[in-house]
């Protein structure tokens, strides 16, 4: 599989880079994730108020790079801004499957907008690239999108995913054993592999990961 970045996407954001991830993974439950999540959400309830989350440092710089694409971010919300805000309010992080759900801690530890993606429904080559009004776009649980003018993720059968919501087609299942993970930087490669590093850790001890290759776009 190919990964591309539209150069359009670059041009306007020349920071966007993107960290991948693929593995075979197993879904299953795990106590254990279930204390981390706990943990987690609480120490961010403790430490930020709901005022905040539009300054954080790096949820900014996604925020700041959708007005370069001319495009609302309070209106059209970053995935890792939504769960930040959901969070802070008191609310608990829904629950789907531990590969699901450790996406969710991932955008937490990284603030940046993570996919977690079945491999096995996607077509071909992906490209990132902005999103069009043409796009048939329906998000995961939220019916149909605008995702004209935020990065979206593009195979042989169209767009599939984008760094607002999922889509229906390659979210992941319980027979989901093939997994494409995106973590979407608008603030340079520099960490990345250091989060990677941390994914791939989550990954391999609460859905026992194999077969696991990392790159950086």
């Amino acid at each position: 599989m190919n990964i591309t970045i539209d150069p359009i996407i670059r041009d306007l954001t020349p920071a966007f880079s993107i960290g991948v991830m693929t593995a075979t993974v197993a879904i299953d439950t795990h106590a254990e994730l279930d204390q981390l999540i706990n943990d987690l959400e609480q120490s961010i309830r403790n430490k930020h108020d709901i005022s905040e989350v539009v300054t954080m440092d790096i949820i900014l710089d996604g925020r700041d790079a959708y007005r370069a694409y001319g495009k609302d971010p309070s209106r059209y919300r970053l995935a890792v801004e939504s769960l930040y805000r959901r969070i802070i309010k008191g609310n608990h992080l829904y629950r789907i499957n531990n590969v699901v759900d450790l996406g969710n801690v991932l955008s937490l530890m990284t603030r940046k907008s993570v996919a977690v993606l079945d491999r096995s429904q996607i077509e071909g080559d992906v490209r990132i690239r902005l999103g069009q009004p043409s796009d048939d776009y329906h998000g995961l649980g939220r019916g149909k999108l605008n995702v004209t003018d935020i990065p979206v993720y593009v195979d042989d059968r169209g767009p599939f995913g984008s760094t607002t919501s999922d889509t229906e087609r390659t979210k992941i299942r319980p027979q989901t054993r093939e997994m494409l993970l995106f973590i979407i930087s608008f603030s340079g490669a520099e960490v990345l592999s250091d989060e990677l590093t941390i994914a791939v850790d989550l990954y391999t001890r609460f859905a026992s990961a194999k077969n696991v290759k990392t790159w950086i776009i």
